[in-house]
């Protein structure tokens, strides 16, 4: 796709699932990918950078170690997340609701804060946040994960957000709603997975590679009138 052969692009959680499928996706179509996460994986792609997206000073350097070592930043794909094991909301403590919200919101916002300056003083940039059909189309069911649920819902408010802010200064940010995806996060669920198939209309789950297709659509020149878009890719799951 026009726009990723060359470019410099910064991934986060990107040591399994969506977030290493991502980083080959790109690596295969010329980009020059920076993995960023707590530890790497053996199977790593990119150049690694440790980052906890929790910590404001942690992400600040992240993004600073990689434009040092790329002079700019083209894009960044801001996947890092976490869930709640099924917790029902009247029984959920609040330091596990927090845990939720301090990883997929505020790590965010961090994470496109940080990248979202440099891009905004290049005078352009490329941002795609994660986020999930479970923020604002779908309750999950028959698992319970409010604060998850909660924590997408902002992603998704937060994109539009930052694009109205940055898109007239060159920087589109844009979000990427997947539904089930065959990952090892979901593979820890496997005694729910026929019934999420059996809702979903194309009845199976997500390859991770068509995810990262999408999230490089979105990053992409040919998306360059996406502003503000959530993308949602979840084989049917919320038209019933």
């Amino acid at each position: 796709m026009k726009g990723i052969a060359g470019a410099y692009i910064a991934v986060t959680g990107a040591s399994g699932g969506i977030g290493l499928a991502t980083c080959q996706w790109l690596a295969d179509s010329g980009a020059s990918v920076f993995a960023l996460d707590l530890k790497p994986s053996e199977e790593q792609v990119g150049d690694f950078v440790q980052v906890d997206v929790t910590e404001p000073g942690s992400v600040a350097g992240a993004a600073e170690d990689v434009l040092n070592r790329a002079g700019r930043i083209d894009g960044a794909v801001v996947g890092a997340g976490i869930a709640e094991n099924d917790v029902a909301a009247e029984d959920m403590d609040a330091a596990t609701f927090d845990k939720v919200i301090a990883v997929n919101l505020r790590g965010v916002f961090l994470t496109c804060q940080a990248f979202g300056r440099r891009m905004l003083e290049q005078g352009y940039g490329r941002i795609v946040n994660i986020s999930s059909m479970s923020g604002n189309h779908i309750v999950n069911f028959p698992q319970r994960q409010c604060a998850y649920n909660a924590s997408k819902a902002g992603v998704t408010a937060l994109t539009k957000s930052l694009a109205a802010e940055w898109g007239p200064r060159g920087v589109r940010v844009n979000a990427l709603s997947p539904g089930y995806v065959d990952t090892p996060l979901n593979a820890l669920k496997r005694h729910q997975h026929q019934e999420w198939m059996d809702r979903t209309v194309l009845r199976r789950f997500a390859d991770t590679t068509e995810i990262a297709a999408a999230v490089g659509y979105l990053l992409s020149d040919e998306a360059a009138f996406c502003c503000g878009t959530e993308l949602l890719i979840d084989g049917g799951y919320s038209l019933w």
